[in-house]
């Protein structure tokens, strides 16, 4: 016969795992802003906000690159790895270049 309140304690456990990781995060915070006194919460959240625009513009053009030359590898790994724009950049502007291939139309 199975335990009624087994249910009850994997909820127990599950909000004890999500209340550790945001004791964490708090913890992580509250040390940033210890040592940079000049930033505030609202300030780090426009700074946060730009990164992700950022990335997100980078990443969606180097994606689309990788897709249309039909870079499987570097696709997966533009994808999988987050470096805040710096793969992609150098993807875009050095590694999707194929010496003497002058592209005109799509790459089949």
């Amino acid at each position: 016969m199975s335990d009624p309140f087994d249910s009850v304690r994997g909820h127990v456990e599950i909000y004890n795992i999500l209340f550790n990781i945001g004791f964490m995060m708090e913890s992580y915070f509250e040390a940033a802003f210890k040592a940079f006194p000049w930033m505030s919460p609202a300030l780090f959240s426009f700074f946060i906000l730009i990164l992700v625009f950022w990335t997100v513009i980078w990443k969606g053009l180097a994606l689309w690159k990788a897709a249309r030359r039909g870079d499987r590898n570097w696709f997966i790994a533009l994808l999988v790895v987050n470096t805040a724009g710096l793969l992609e950049i150098l993807y875009v502007y050095f590694f999707s270049k194929k010496s003497g291939q002058k592209q005109n139309g799509p790459v089949v």
